[in-house]
């Protein structure tokens, strides 16, 4: 591993602290780009206004026309938790906006597969909707939406993904209306923001048409009700936090820690030992939103969208009782899956250096509603773009495989799909996602071409440079700053993908050390001189007496005393 130390503008972080900004905190901004106090303005009024997202003007006004001839409208969701929260904002605001018949289908993630299919289509409309919304999906479904159309349906596609491109063209779906910040001619400002926030976002737009119709008197419904939900699925989805977002989520993390929440959200928190009251970005990545996404894994993610909407406590209680026993399930599925599949990889090189340029593994018992998860490990582990395949559970599928793939930087794992798919037309049946994340879907006859395939194109595109596995960090950490109020104050701020957390980086001693469970590595350190307790979580190889380590400032509260400690990342 290679620790590397963020340059930090001098003039940037001056001006920072000119205007107030603790001198630590205007460090740590400085160095992620932020310029000046305005861009750390997480008001609503800042937020980017709803008219800069293409169509949301059409959009609205599709909706407010339905909801004037009191037409029934679907939501058809995805099953992850972005397109849970996404369902569940769409929900609860237009029921706020005067909607009286709204519904929800969300997929079956083996039966019916990713997005809008035109089974789907059909089972929306046999439910006696008019109108066809997907929320966080449907930019890809050109014959789901057909289907839609030919049926009668209205459809409103709102998404957030990168549109299909067949022979160097756009595609689009033939749809009413699209919201899609990525989609062509859009020049919204955050193409980063999540399927939850592009609803809010058409919400606002039919909000404001609302108002402009005269339906709605004064402000209108307080939508800002649904923030929190929108915070927890931005962050859950791993999208960029730029400035937009950052403003998203910190006004979500407001309400929360105020006790303004979904009752489901409350649940969900109190299930996973987690306080509202200090809520922060990694309660929304690794307590809620993995127990939101181990519904749609492993189960139907309709628990957890009704978790999000219910207001009966007791209801939500129950339903994030059920979602915390799944998650547990999930864990230990993927548990015995990262173990087979680092087997596998393991087979393939002696070490992380010899590993190829790409990773795919495959086993006849591995769940494919985990695959993700396992690939996302095995990449963490060799620093190798990764693919792990299952085999299809839909019945008479077992030939099917169904890969879920994680990158490194430097790869766009989406495009590198495309160019498989080129290269071998008819290897890919069907395929989609991110630079950062991607699935597809093969035979298993296949399975081989597609290996070598993906090896071909990392071969190409990676040069040493890039498979050198490297950490940015925030470089020392003046003694001074390690106390409790800072480690509180870092906490309250808005961390994620794209605006990472305070990592700090410096040779340390290592007084002692020793394992707890056989699998964390309980430390003894000496920063600077003084003493300090460590802990790195899943090492289990001993420190020598003294090394340049990564670490994160943390709280550790034993007894009813808290004290600073340092959560090691990584080791040069």
């Amino acid at each position: 591993m290679k620790l590397l130390t963020r340059d930090v503008p001098p003039r940037s972080a001056w001006a920072l602290e000119q205007a107030g900004v603790h001198p630590l905190l205007s460090r740590l901004f400085a160095a992620r780009g932020v310029l000046s106090a305005e861009d750390l303005d997480n008001s609503l009024t800042r937020l980017l206004p709803p008219d800069t997202l293409k169509n949301t003007d059409r959009a609205a006004a599709l909706l407010a026309d339905a909801i004037a001839q009191d037409h029934r409208m679907c939501i058809v969701a995805d099953y992850d938790c972005d397109g849970a929260t996404a369902c569940a904002t769409g929900l609860r605001g237009l029921r706020l906006l005067g909607a009286k018949h709204a519904h929800y289908l969300v997929p079956d993630r083996v039966r019916d597969g990713y997005g809008l299919t035109p089974p789907i289509a059909e089972r929306v409309h046999a439910s006696g909707a008019q109108i066809l919304i997907t929320v966080d999906n449907g930019i890809a479904s050109i014959e789901g939406v057909a289907r839609a159309k030919a049926l009668g349906l209205k459809v409103l596609v709102t998404d957030h993904h990168l549109c299909a491109v067949v022979e160097g063209q756009t595609r689009l779906p033939d749809a009413d209306v699209i919201v899609n910040p990525n989609q062509p001619a859009c020049d919204f400002a955050s193409k980063s923001i999540a399927g939850v926030g592009v609803m809010f976002y058409i919400l606002m737009a039919l909000r404001a048409e609302l108002r402009q119709r005269g339906v709605i008197q004064g402000s209108g419904p307080r939508l800002d009700t649904l923030l929190p939900l929108v915070a927890l699925g931005t962050v859950a989805d791993v999208v960029q936090l730029d400035a937009n977002n950052r403003r998203l989520v910190a006004q979500g993390l407001k309400r929360i820690r105020a006790g303004s929440m979904p009752a489901g959200m409350a649940a969900l928190f109190a299930a996973a030992g987690r306080k509202t009251a200090s809520a922060s970005t990694f309660d929304f990545g690794f307590a809620l939103g993995p127990r939101i996404n181990a519904a749609g894994r492993l189960s139907d993610m309709t628990l957890g969208i009704e978790c999000l909407l219910t207001d009966d406590v007791s209801q939500a209680h129950t339903l994030a009782s059920t979602l915390d026993g799944i998650n547990r399930e999930r864990r230990d599925i993927e548990g015995h899956m990262r173990e087979q599949a680092l087997a596998v990889a393991d087979t393939l090189f002696e070490d992380s250096e010899q590993a190829p340029p790409a990773i795919c593994v495959f086993d006849p018992d591995f769940h494919e509603g985990v695959v993700g998860i396992v690939a996302s490990r095995i990449k963490d582990r060799f620093h190798r773009p990764s693919f792990v395949f299952a085999s299809s559970a839909a019945e008479g599928n077992s030939h099917v495989l169904k890969g879920s793939g994680r990158s490194i930087a430097g790869f766009h794992l989406r495009d590198a799909l495309d160019l498989v798919a080129k290269r071998h037309p008819n290897l890919l049946q069907r395929f989609g996602g991110h630079a950062m994340a991607a699935g597809c879907t093969i035979l298993e006859t296949g399975l081989e071409t597609f290996e070598s395939a993906l090896a071909q194109v990392a071969q190409e595109w990676l040069d040493q440079a890039t498979l050198t596995r490297t950490l940015e960090t925030d470089g020392p950490l003046e003694p001074q700053y390690r106390r409790l109020d800072l480690v509180d104050a870092l906490q309250q701020e808005v961390w994620g993908q794209g605006f990472a957390a305070p990592t700090f980086c410096e040779d340390l001693e290592v007084v002692s050390q020793r394992l707890i469970a056989d699998k964390h590595l309980s430390l003894k350190l000496k920063h600077q001189g003084e003493p300090v307790d460590g802990m790195w979580f899943g090492r289990t190889e001993p420190l020598p007496a003294r090394a340049r380590l990564a670490f994160r400032l943390d709280a550790d509260s034993w007894r009813g005393e808290r004290k600073v400690r340092f959560l090691i990342e990584a080791a040069e």
